[in-house]
């Protein structure tokens, strides 16, 4: 079962580019991947710019194994889909669009928020993502 996220880059205007993240999509191992892998701008840019996306980091891409030790986001786009990433004008447009966590790499870290997907909540709420690399 996916956990759908949404990770975004806060733009100098404000407005937030984003994309669609279908699996594991919560803390203890997107945030924490974000962390290790994605843990500048140029690398946070570099991943979003690669568009929706079914796993951020793994070591098949669509059933076909890469070579040893490498990993790599799998983006839709790769078995044929066009699935850019999203401009929002700000964060309340961002938050808007019903995943159960958001990501967004701002000022040079990664804040997590608990979107409360469905519980009747309505503000998203900002989470901790847990201390430690994953997968080296």
């Amino acid at each position: 079962m996916g956990t759908r996220s949404r990770i975004g880059i806060e733009l100098k205007d404000s407005s937030i580019l984003s994309v669609y993240h279908h699996w594991d999509g919560y803390p203890s191992w997107l945030g924490r991947m974000l962390n290790t892998h994605y843990n500048t701008r140029d690398k946070a840019v570099e991943l979003i710019d690669g568009g929706d996306m079914s796993v951020c980091w793994t070591d098949k891409i669509w059933g076909k194994e890469l070579p040893e030790g490498k990993c790599a986001a799998e983006y839709y786009s790769l078995r044929g889909e066009d699935c850019p990433p999203r401009l929002d004008k700000d964060m309340e447009e961002f938050f808007s669009d019903g995943e159960e966590y958001s990501y967004i790499f701002r000022n040079g870290n990664w804040f997590a928020y608990d979107m409360h997907q469905f519980e009747d909540l309505v503000a998203p709420e900002p989470v901790e993502i847990p201390d430690g690399a994953l997968v080296a």
